[in-house]
C-alpha cells in the first residue's frame, strides 16, 4: 500500500494499480473473532479466495451465508454460491457483492501456501 495518508492520493493508487498481485491486497476481508481465535491469527483481515465462506454485512442480501464461487480482483467483488438474480428469461446470474460487505466465517486450507501464510501470521505480532 502507498504510504500517503492522504485520500485523493490512496484513490490514484488503487485506480492506477494495473497487477493483479497488487490488487490482491485490496480483496481482503475481515476474519470473525471466533475463528481467528481458533486459528490464533491477530489480523483483523485476510484476503478472500474461492472457497471461503462468508457472511453478508451490507445490502439487500445481508445475513445470508455462503460458499465464495469466484473472486473479480480487477473489480474488487466476489461471488456466492447461493446469491442470484434472475434475468427477464429466467435464467439465473450470480450478484456480485463488493469485498468489504462480507466477513470471512470460514477458511478455505486446501492450499498448502496459504496454510503456510497463515502459520506465518501467528508468528508476527
Amino acid at each position: 500500500m502507498i504510504q500517503s495518508s492522504k485520500p485523493r492520493k490512496q484513490r490514484e493508487f488503487r485506480f492506477n494499480s494495473s497487477g493483479l498481485h497488487v490488487r490482491q491486497k485490496f480483496a481482503s476481508a475481515h476474519i470473525a473473532k471466533d475463528l481467528a481465535k481458533k486459528l490464533g491469527i491477530k489480523r483483523r483481515a485476510i484476503e478472500v479466495r474461492k472457497g471461503d465462506t462468508v457472511k453478508v454485512m451490507a445490502g439487500s442480501n445481508r445475513g445470508k451465508i455462503g460458499k465464495v464461487s469466484a473472486v473479480s480482483l480487477k473489480r474488487s467483488k466476489l461471488f456466492i454460491e447461493g446469491i442470484v438474480r434472475k434475468n427477464a428469461k429466467g435464467k439465473e446470474h450470480p450478484i456480485p457483492i463488493h469485498v468489504s460487505s462480507v466477513y470471512i466465517t470460514d477458511l478455505d486450507l486446501n492450499d498448502k501456501l496459504r496454510k503456510a501464510r497463515i502459520e506465518a501470521f501467528k508468528t508476527k505480532v
